[in-house]
């Protein structure tokens, strides 16, 4: 009887220690969904890259209907307590453009439209830093039409590119350590 209920203890101190990753969480719809107080930028990808393969879908924030673009990023970082705008046009004045040697891994990558340049239309987060030569991840409504990773040197994202933030340095809610 002792050992049974030790374990029990251990099962429910386990599940009440450890941070929400799983896919089927919304922290949305979940308050408890994330209780990590810290998280690295490398956890944040790791958590964004679970919802490889979502399909695109315009409007939506949720992983059981699909993400457009801002849904998605604005989905990841909510996972970490991190409020960022459901609509690309709003992250036209949010943060201070980096300069490509300085893009980290979970920065926000910001660009025009595709068909209108003069107009935000597009985001996503770097998931490899190298400048120019970075990789992010994003929701695309184009041929892949799902959550996927993109190279931000490629002709059809450098045209368009428009800046890159560290929405961690804005004073939004939430903390991630540098790592």
């Amino acid at each position: 009887m002792r050992i049974k209920l030790f374990l029990l203890l251990l099962v429910l101190l386990g599940t009440v220690a450890l941070p929400s990753y799983t896919r089927g969480s919304d922290p949305e719809q979940d308050p408890s969904a994330s209780s990590a107080m810290s998280i690295t930028r490398a956890e944040l990808i790791l958590f964004a890259k679970q919802f490889l393969g979502t399909p695109y879908h315009f409007a939506s924030s949720s992983p059981k209907n699909g993400f457009d673009c801002s849904g998605f990023v604005k989905y990841v970082f909510n996972n970490f307590k991190i409020s960022l705008p459901h609509a690309s046009r709003e992250f036209d004045k949010l943060g201070t453009a980096l300069k490509p040697k300085d893009f980290k891994v979970g920065d926000v990558v910001i660009f025009y439209g595709f068909k209108d340049k003069s107009k935000i239309g597009h985001v996503g987060i770097i998931c490899e830093a190298d400048g120019m030569k970075s990789k992010f991840i994003h929701s695309s409504s184009g041929k892949v039409h799902a959550v996927t990773i993109s190279d931000l040197g490629s002709g059809m994202y450098t045209r368009r590119f428009y800046k890159c933030i560290n929405v961690f340095n804005e004073g939004l809610t939430g903390s991630l350590a540098d790592q």
